[in-house]
């Protein structure tokens, strides 16, 4: 079986850092995802990570650490999200990593906490794969100041 390469993509105004790691599990979209072209900025993410997805880490961390994403990129991650929870093999495990404003983390209610991650939830129906969902609340420069953690 060919080698996964790892994919890297530096980020613009518009579009995210992508760095998705195949040897480690780590997958991480961080920034701004408001292409306007979605199709053109995800579809080979998705391609790589169908790819991933035939011969995954034991973990794998899928970390979305995204100040804002529109519409178009939100189908895509769901996607993304949808294959990786669907990995074939039912003793890996799928970490989903969502990122807030440590404020507006501390303000959370339990069912603020619902909505912000339904989307994730939703597309996790009939997931084949143990699947953890960690939310951080962060500081105005990145770093983690709380974290909770929610299994699915």
């Amino acid at each position: 079986m060919k080698e996964l390469k790892n994919l890297y993509k530096e980020p613009t105004s518009k579009t995210p850092e992508v760095d998705f790691d195949s040897y480690t599990g780590n997958l991480i979209l961080s920034g701004k995802s408001i292409p306007e072209n979605a199709t053109e900025l995800y579809e080979p993410l998705y391609n790589w990570i169908v790819e991933y997805a035939k011969n995954p880490r034991q973990v794998t961390n899928l970390r979305l650490n995204l100040e804002y994403f529109n519409t178009a990129s939100s189908l895509w991650l769901a996607k993304i999200v949808k294959v990786l929870s669907h990995i074939d093999e039912t003793d890996k495990i799928l970490y989903i990593h969502l990122y807030f404003n440590v404020e507006e983390f501390d303000n959370m209610e339990t069912e603020d906490i619902k909505d912000a991650i339904s989307p994730v939830i939703d597309v996790l129906g009939g997931a084949t794969i143990s699947i953890g969902i960690k939310i951080y609340g962060t500081d105005e420069n990145g770093e983690i100041i709380k974290e909770s953690m929610v299994l699915v």
